[in-house]
């Protein structure tokens, strides 16, 4: 099993700065408030079908921006697809190899996509 990489968050918000003037109220802007415009997004669209009982899904990576936008993107690319799917940890996973399709309405949407793998 692969270990995971820690972050930032994993420090449980303990902040190190040699600056003298860092106020960490101000600078403790982890979370994204806004969601960039989909030209200056770059998504990935991968083909999987390990670790779900040899179901083929689509898993489009890499989205910017609030879980709220995250999770209206999915629910809108499941609906063009006609299949069902979910949004887990920052990934939006859509049933079957439906990608050919979704690249296409990313890309009229004016997102950035790139086809990852097979």
């Amino acid at each position: 099993m692969a270990k995971k990489k820690l972050g930032l968050e994993d420090l449980g918000g303990f902040v190190f700065s040699t600056n003298d003037d860092f106020d960490p109220d101000i600078n403790s802007q982890n979370s994204i408030d806004e969601t960039p415009a989909p030209k200056d997004q770059r998504l990935e669209a991968h083909f999987s079908n390990k670790g779900r009982g040899g179901k083929t899904v689509t898993v489009i990576k890499g989205f910017e921006g609030s879980d709220e936008d995250l999770n209206t993107l999915g629910k809108l690319l499941k609906k063009k697809c006609g299949v069902g799917g979910s949004v887990k940890d920052g990934e939006i996973i859509i049933q079957g190899d439906v990608r050919e399709k979704i690249i296409k309405f990313l890309k009229d949407d004016g997102y950035k996509v790139k086809r990852v793998g097979g």
